[in-house]
């Protein structure tokens, strides 16, 4: 069985996802990315890439001055974690209560609905 990710914050999480779009790169490139929609300066990011350092999620190799980090796990990996532990947590690992409480939250588009079915028949309920 394979080791889950490290639980990531929603900040730490911001980090990785400019990571898994681009890497490696320097703290100073994440922060002028993530600057325009967090406003986090260059000593928030590297604290966020301490965290995850320590962590085992990220990877840190010298470049002169410099480091440059890239995501030691793969975002598929750490999205399907975080999302059946979500199940988990809010809806006791049944997926139902989950489609019903979103669906009373938003309309379900002809895409869901389409996707949804398309998911039940693959897993053999037509």
């Amino acid at each position: 069985m394979k080791k889950p990710p490290p639980p990531i914050s929603d900040a730490e999480a911001q980090v990785m996802r400019q990571l898994w779009q681009r890497a490696p790169q320097a703290a100073d490139e994440i922060a002028a990315a993530l600057s325009p929609q967090q406003g986090w300066a260059l000593a928030t990011v590297k604290t966020l890439l301490n965290r995850l350092l320590k962590k085992g999620a990220v990877t840190a190799e010298r470049d002169g001055r410099r480091f440059l980090y890239a995501p030691a796990i793969p975002e598929d990996a750490w999205v399907a974690d975080t999302g059946l532990s979500l199940i988990d947590r809010l809806f006791g690992g049944r997926l139902a209560p989950l489609v019903a409480q979103f669906a009373s939250e938003r309309k379900l588009g002809d895409d869901d609905i389409a996707a949804l079915k398309a998911l039940l028949k693959k897993q053999g309920h037509d």
